[in-house]
């Protein structure tokens, strides 16, 4: 029986390694898997899913009004699985989708992003992930700071830390940092 999972972490704790890990496994056996992730996200390029350590692959582009059901439901093959990066940038319609997926194509859906913005605040794409998901997993990393684990983004202008501000700014470690909440209130810069 399929099942719409998320899992969820701090910048730093892996997800697009995971996704990448993930889709190597079922291909190795021969299994068709596709591969989405948020055209939001442009710090590579659009379509595409990249690890900090240097891997990447293509995926199919989420923009707002892309319909990620019948992307699936036309593809000419029954995928094995479907892998999302970057969850948190997706719309409450897009989740839906995923669910429809998982619901009416038995097909098992993965999703990975960030439960937080840089302000506390749930991305919408993560709120409804967490609200629909059967299977919710948490992915760990340590505090850039200190070694405490990392449950929040803290993001950096000029060395300052920014607590105010739109709540999408693309970027990585040269504006955000995985931070406990001591460290995300208290940051030692």
């Amino acid at each position: 029986m399929a099942q719409l999972f998320f899992k969820y972490g701090a910048m730093n704790s892996g997800k697009s390694i995971e996704i990448l890990k993930v889709a190597h496994n079922y291909e190795e056996q021969n299994k068709h898997v596709l591969i989405f992730t948020s055209a939001v996200d442009t710090r590579d390029e659009v379509g595409i899913v990249s690890s900090r350590i240097g891997l990447r692959r293509e995926a199919i582009p989420i923009h707002e009004e892309t319909n990620i059901y019948e992307i699936v439901k036309i593809n000419e093959f029954k995928p094995a699985c479907i892998l999302v990066d970057e969850c948190q940038f997706l719309n409450k319609e897009h989740i839906l989708q995923l669910a429809k997926i998982v619901d009416e194509l038995d097909i098992p859906v993965m999703g990975f992003g960030l439960k937080n913005d840089f302000q506390n605040e749930l991305f919408e794409g993560s709120k409804y992930m967490l609200l629909y998901a059967d299977k919710i997993e948490e992915m760990k990393t340590i505090c850039w700071f200190c070694e405490r684990k990392a449950i929040m983004a803290l993001r950096v202008e000029n060395g300052k830390p920014v607590y105010t501000g739109e709540q999408i700014k693309i970027g990585g470690n040269e504006s955000y940092y995985p931070v406990c909440r001591r460290c995300y209130s208290n940051p030692p810069l």
